[in-house]
């Protein structure tokens, strides 16, 4: 099957399709993939557009080079670019305006319809720590370390790292995190579940490749709903957990990927799933 090559509008982002899976390639090598006014808004739309594709079943998010990202692109953060005469909006106006940015990539990300995956060959910082927090799984080579980074530019954290982290590791061990900014190396990071697997540096592609496909072949519907229940189990009581899985098992249980997967068992051979 070829290899689709999806236009994102610039080159500081990639994004191609093949086998059901969607890479999308965050591409500023030379800055670390930092965020960029071209990448991020690309990364947003592309998040959106994947969502409505039928043929991909797995996202995968991978930094370019020897970094996954390195946040923020603090060199351009020093002020500079709008002239002095230039109203400068108010904090409320500051504020709306990181909301929505937020909402549009951390949340679209966290609850996006298809599974994720954070392929990390190296350093996630900041809001590209965050980023790859709101992937489903991620998958680190040995090298890799991650960093909250915020403390060393005097801010407190954007697009959704406390929460995320907080999820993942407990708030005394995301409190040490984020006052500290210290390095945590794949090792760590393992331990704690903030990686779900570690590799060798050298077998980071083919292994992500071989997990975002071997989940990309599974039922389209089910997955997105195994997605939703245990997205809401993270904020929800268990009663209504109960409903809600009762609800979506009783949706499964009228697609034609149900009627397929008995199938499959009957006649002992791997189901084919069409999303229906």
């Amino acid at each position: 099957m070829p290899i689709e090559q999806i236009d994102t509008g610039t080159n500081e982002l990639l994004c191609a399709v093949e086998q059901r899976v969607a890479t999308i390639t965050l591409n500023r090598p030379e800055k670390k993939n930092a965020l960029s006014d071209f990448l991020t808004p690309a990364l947003r739309q592309t998040l959106l557009d994947l969502e409505a594709r039928s043929d991909v079943g797995c996202i995968v998010i991978k930094g370019a080079g020897n970094a996954f990202c390195a946040g923020g692109d603090v060199g351009g953060m020093g002020g500079g670019g709008a002239p002095d005469n230039t109203p400068k909006p108010t904090t409320e106006e500051r504020v709306r305006t990181l909301i929505h940015k937020q909402e549009t990539l951390t949340l679209r990300l966290a609850d996006h319809a298809k599974p994720t995956i954070a392929s990390l060959p190296g350093v996630a910082a900041g809001a590209g720590l965050s980023i790859a927090l709101a992937c489903d799984i991620r998958i680190a080579a040995a090298s890799t370390f991650i960093t909250t980074a915020f403390r060393n530019i005097g801010f407190s954290g954007d697009y959704g790292g406390s929460w995320l982290l907080t999820q993942l590791i407990g708030p005394s061990r995301a409190k040490d995190l984020y006052y500290t900014a210290r390095r945590v190396h794949a090792d760590e990071a393992l331990k704690l579940g903030i990686f779900n697997y570690v590799v060798p540096d050298e077998e980071l592609s083919d292994a992500t490749l071989e997990l975002a496909r071997q989940i990309a072949l599974g039922p389209p519907i089910a997955l997105g709903y195994m997605k939703e229940n245990i997205n809401r189990a993270i904020t929800s009581d268990l009663r209504s957990c109960l409903a809600l899985e009762a609800d979506r098992l009783m949706r499964c249980a009228a697609t034609e990927d149900h009627k397929e997967a008995v199938r499959a068992f009957m006649e002992k051979r791997q189901p084919l799933f069409s999303g229906r």
